[in-house]
């Protein structure tokens, strides 16, 4: 149900994020098509939002990459070079420095706690080398293959799209033949309970979810190395969000009915439910296709990010350096090695488990803000694109889709609204207060302005997908906008182009 409703919220979005890409096919994503709509500071807001959004994208990536491949490396059994029972890897090279020092320390306040003991983080800890008396803690695969994704991305688009290829052919294979070997496994049962969590349980993997989608915004970021784009870009996005649903939805399907859903909290799932089966010739098949899938992830957003900050620069907001094209290899080096850094140096100290949300958020803010943008676009009907988004008309549609909301929620969801309506009683509740608010006033203005339904229910979906959130991360994404401001007001504005014509006029 979860994967249907991204999956709704991500092409409501992608249809605007197409119609922009036929009006505006240069690179920067939703920070062009924002700069077209709302103007320079919202351009800003939203380009700062998409930096952390890659960044900590690239960042959760590389760990999980991490991950797969330690896994990987234990299955390789070469007694001829000495691996008899699989590649080890010391515990202090796959994990980052803080992780290992909480666990430490946990273990030290617990000291007869064994779950905490034999964690990965405290036995990296009292295994690692000192040097100087410093732990030397990092995870070393995480990095390796940070430094060799940016590495291809520098070196240019036509050998960073050969091995993309190459690595979504293999996993896309490898996902259909799990999806035709196992649904012979299947039992229905474990489908009973179908949400045995409810809908809110459903709803609370959004974040988890929808980071499986923001993929599809990486592609209007290469708007500028497509041979046509206009018509490219918009049926490579809606192609894209097809189709992934339609594999998300099977496979999850599949892995809920070979095993019960219970069992399924693991890291490799894929490669535990065929392992557990005794199939274990087609886990290593999985093993090694997870860590080509994981890669070819790493690669799109690695190739996103340094086209942001190129547009971003062009317009005066970055300095120059990051708007600089490799005279050979045609790609903005400087921003990309940045990028390369950008993710390399925070892999030592952060926990993936603490930003998979502020990324979700983060791409969220960006769809909003785009779905906005064709709204503002909806009267300059002028405006040359090859892919307008259908006009049905929101006058009534949305009054009444808001007027039935609030009647059920007020008669029938009394204690739930009591909960997670009013900010006075929970704090928590604050986000979907806010999503209520913004729902009241686009059915105001859609009855009196007549406004494009497809782009308001973008809006609608996006943000109550990020109400879904906890309210922390909301907090933490705002203090990174207001240090973006900061920078802004202090730098952006003063060298921007539009400053500068504004002063010369």
């Amino acid at each position: 149900m979860l994967f249907i409703f991204t999956a709704i919220a991500c092409s409501l979005a992608a249809f605007c994020y197409a119609e922009f890409s036929s009006l505006v096919p240069v690179s920067g994503s939703a920070y062009t098509y924002s700069y077209v709509s709302f103007g320079e500071l919202f351009a800003w807001i939203i380009g700062w939002a998409l930096i952390m959004e890659y960044a900590i994208g690239n960042i959760v990536v590389a760990i999980s990459w991490s991950g797969y491949f330690s896994s990987l490396l234990t299955h390789l059994h070469i007694p001829a070079l000495g691996f008899p029972d699989g590649i080890h890897l010391p515990a202090w090279s796959g994990i980052d420095y803080f992780s290992a020092k909480r666990a430490f320390e946990s273990a030290a306040a617990n000291p007869a706690d064994t779950t905490i003991l034999n964690s990965e983080g405290y036995l990296a800890w009292i295994s690692a080398p000192a040097v100087a008396g410093i732990k030397i803690i990092m995870d070393i695969p995480a990095l390796v293959i940070n430094i060799l994704i940016t590495w291809l991305v520098y070196r240019g688009i036509k050998e960073t799209r050969n091995a993309s290829n190459l690595m979504v052919a293999i996993k896309v294979s490898v996902v259909i033949m799990v999806i035709a070997l196992g649904i012979s496994y299947v039992d229905t049962d474990n489908w009973t309970p179908f949400m045995p969590e409810g809908l809110g349980g459903v709803l609370a993997g959004v974040s988890a979810v929808f980071f499986a989608y923001i993929g599809f915004d990486a592609i209007s970021t290469t708007a500028e190395e497509c041979h046509n784009p206009q018509r490219d870009l918009p049926k490579g996005m809606m192609y894209a969000i097809i189709i992934c649903t339609i594999l998300y939805i099977l496979i999850a399907l599949v892995l809920t009915g070979m095993v019960n859903y219970t069992e399924l909290a693991v890291d490799d799932p894929l490669a535990f439910v065929f392992s557990r089966l005794g199939l274990d010739w087609i886990s290593g098949i999985i093993a090694v296709s997870a860590v080509v899938a994981m890669a070819s992830v790493l690669l799109v957003f690695q190739l996103g990010q340094p086209r942001i900050w190129m547009s971003m620069s062009r317009d005066g907001l970055l300095p120059k350096a990051f708007s600089r094209v490799h005279p050979k290899y045609g790609t903005p080096g400087f921003a990309t090695i940045i990028t390369g850094l950008t993710v390399g140096v925070p892999i030592f100290f952060i926990d993936m488990n603490t930003v998979v949300d502020l990324c979700s958020i983060g791409t969220l803010f960006a769809f909003i803000l785009v779905c906005g943008g064709v709204l503002m676009l909806q009267k300059h009907t002028d405006l040359p694109r090859k892919f307008r988004v259908p006009f049905i008309n929101g006058k009534f549609i949305v009054p009444v889709l808001y007027l039935i909301t609030t009647v059920y929620v007020g008669f029938y969801q009394r204690e739930w609204a009591h909960e997670n309506l009013n900010p006075l009683h929970n704090v928590e509740a604050i986000p979907m207060f806010i999503f209520f608010i913004v729902f009241a006033i686009l059915a105001f203005y859609s009855a009196v302005r007549n406004l494009s339904l497809i782009p308001v229910l973008g809006i609608l979906t996006c943000l109550y997908l990020m109400a879904q959130i906890h309210l922390k991360n909301w907090i933490g994404f705002t203090i990174w906008l207001i240090a973006g401001l900061i920078i802004y007001f202090g730098f952006s504005y003063k060298n921007s182009k539009l400053n500068k014509a504004r002063l010369q006029s």
